[in-house]
């Protein structure tokens, strides 16, 4: 594929408490993983997945990010994703899959930034999972804002319809759409999906750890039904207009070891 940098913006050269004082090359968008990760910590199989996105100020998203990383662009906007899905198969350090907590409902609200060595970065600002544990290891282990909540997906035909409801702040989500063809990915869907690093803040110091997976597919989808606290309880305004919406199948993922950025 060929790179899709012509219409990205990306925020090194802003200016914010987060700029590197020497921009480098952003890293090109491509549908495979650019380095293949060779010692996976994490093994696991993202299914059933919906993603919803919305354009927001890139100024705003910039101060959710951990240091050192700054808004990636795509036609000057920052993006944020809602992202209802089942996580299945998880796998630690080659070991077999965990029996029940292998395999839970996930819903993440994510966005996208640059770290300083100009890769493309996931950086979720929270993730709400119906197992405790998982939510407790990954909190310890990649400091991910993991929230330990009630969830349930029901599929109906081409219907899905995910729920999630905090246990603790009365926050909850509905999103329920009907998945429609298989669709070629646009520049833009590129942009939102095919990420091969996640941020996060890692006891007081900012990590980067690889991801590696096989290309999206993704399908169309028409959003039936929507209400959500979760974007809101991140810290954002509520977002506005409808979302870009779409589904996949789902695909296996191979997370690397963190590394101080």
């Amino acid at each position: 594929m060929q790179p899709a940098s012509r219409r990205n913006e990306s925020g090194l050269n802003d200016s914010g408490p987060n700029e590197p004082r020497q921009p480098v090359p952003v890293q090109p968008i491509t549908r495979e993983a650019p380095v293949p990760v060779a010692r996976p910590v994490f093994t696991q199989h993202w299914s059933d997945l919906t993603y919803l996105h919305w354009p927001y100020d890139p100024d705003l998203l910039a101060r959710r990010l951990p240091a050192g990383i700054v808004p990636d662009r795509f036609d000057g906007a920052g993006w944020v994703g809602l992202i209802p899905f089942r996580m299945r198969d998880v796998r630690i350090l080659g070991t077999p899959p965990l029996p029940y907590l292998g395999s839970f409902l996930e819903t993440n609200v994510r966005t996208y930034g640059v770290d300083p060595a100009g890769r493309r970065v996931v950086v979720f600002l929270s993730l709400d999972a119906n197992r405790a544990l998982p939510v407790l290891a990954a909190r310890t282990s990649y400091r991910l804002p993991y929230i330990w909540s009630r969830m349930s997906v029901r599929s109906e035909g081409h219907v899905r319809d995910y729920r999630c409801r905090r246990r603790t702040r009365g926050v909850q989500s509905r999103v329920r759409v009907r998945i429609g063809p298989q669709v070629m990915a646009e520049p833009l869907d590129d942009f939102l999906s095919a990420r091969w690093g996640l941020a996060s803040r890692w006891y007081g110091r900012t990590v980067h750890a690889p991801v590696e997976h096989e290309p999206w597919v993704l399908h169309r989808a028409e959003l039936l039904d929507l209400h959500d606290d979760l974007v809101r309880a991140a810290g954002l305004p509520a977002p506005e207009g409808p979302p870009r919406v779409l589904w996949s199948p789902g695909v296996r993922v191979r997370i690397g070891r963190p590394q101080v950025v």
